[in-house]
């Protein structure tokens, strides 16, 4: 008989600083080695260019990466202004001469406030959104036409922090699955001198911000030190603005088997509503989800992601195994 995977001996969330330079996979790859087991997912990507905020969700905390999908992102972002590049940053070639352009922050201001809201953006040619199969940049990189979809977004935020010579530098909100470098060529269009992407940090995703954040370099001294588990979010703590019930053990056996329960207005206690320090303005962006409820034991530990079927009566849709 094929072996069980065993289960990962620890779970929850890691907060990560990712270098620039380095792909979100060789991150996660290098966690993967400091926690000695494969199961380990992320709540969204950065290119090699960006730094900041990479979430990473261990053992059976990766089965709440679904939660997270509408989490807001929040960005610092340099857009280098004079001339436009291949790949929209710059780890691109340049597709023309440096214009030299003067930037002017009326102007500049005025086009980002254009921005605000929702609208239909075009991904770059040089992206990891599939064309029949195949991640877009293969074929952008093999000078193959690539023909994309544009994908609805939204802006929340996008203020102008400063100029310095021909670089603008912004604050900028938005929902999942949008391009800031995307949004740095439609500025230099506009202005008619062309940009890219020269620097971007996230920091934030949802709730997890930069000031949670540590380094490579510093979890592997926590490896070294034996308190790998303490630079983790426990997953009793992940989801917090869902509402929470504590169930008797008769319930907690009902909710193990899958089996829809009831609960009373008095058993459940409220989500945190305010985000915490660093985080977006609003933790989720789109539309309005069925409401959802952390089931906990009687001992506190999470044993179910459960949606509301009527009032007061849910059905689990995440059960998490009894720990040995």
């Amino acid at each position: 008989m094929p072996r069980q995977p065993q289960p990962a001996p620890i779970d929850g969330a890691l907060v990560i600083h990712k270098p620039q330079g380095k792909t979100s996979h060789d991150v996660v790859d290098a966690v993967r080695h400091l926690a000695g087991f494969r199961q380990i997912g992320h709540l969204g990507t950065l290119d090699p260019l960006a730094t900041g905020v990479l979430v990473l969700l261990l053992g059976r905390a990766t089965r709440l990466v679904q939660f997270y999908a509408g989490r807001r992102k929040r960005y610092e972002a340099g857009f280098r202004f004079g001339f436009a590049t291949d790949t929209y940053d710059s780890d691109g070639q340049a597709q023309g001469p440096d214009a030299a352009p003067a930037l002017h922050a009326a102007a500049v201001e005025k086009l980002a406030a254009e921005r605000l809201g929702r609208f239909a953006q075009m991904p770059p040619s040089f992206s990891a959104k599939k064309v029949k199969g195949r991640p877009a940049y293969e074929l952008a990189r093999k000078k193959q036409a690539v023909e994309l979809k544009p994908v609805e977004v939204e802006i929340y935020e996008y203020k102008l922090r400063e100029i310095e010579g021909r670089i603008a530098r912004f604050v900028i909100e938005c929902s999942s699955g949008t391009y800031i470098r995307s949004l740095a060529h439609e500025m230099g269009e506009k202005l008619g001198c062309g940009a890219h992407l020269a620097e971007i940090t996230r920091t934030a995703v949802g709730e997890f911000s930069l000031e949670q954040a540590i380094t490579l370099e510093e979890l592997a001294e926590a490896k070294q030190a034996g308190r790998f588990v303490d630079c983790l979010i426990p997953v009793e703590n992940l989801l917090a603005n869902f509402p929470r019930v504590n169930v008797l053990p008769v319930i907690e056996k009902r909710v193990r088997h899958g089996t829809k329960f009831n609960i009373t207005l008095a058993q459940l206690q409220p989500g945190r509503v305010e985000t915490p320090p660093g985080a977006t303005t609003q933790l989720d962006g789109g539309e309005p989800k069925p409401p959802r409820l952390r089931v906990f034991s009687q001992q506190d530990k999470l044993i179910a992601i459960a949606e509301a079927v009527v009032p007061r009566t849910y059905q689990p849709i995440v059960v998490f195994e009894a720990l040995p």
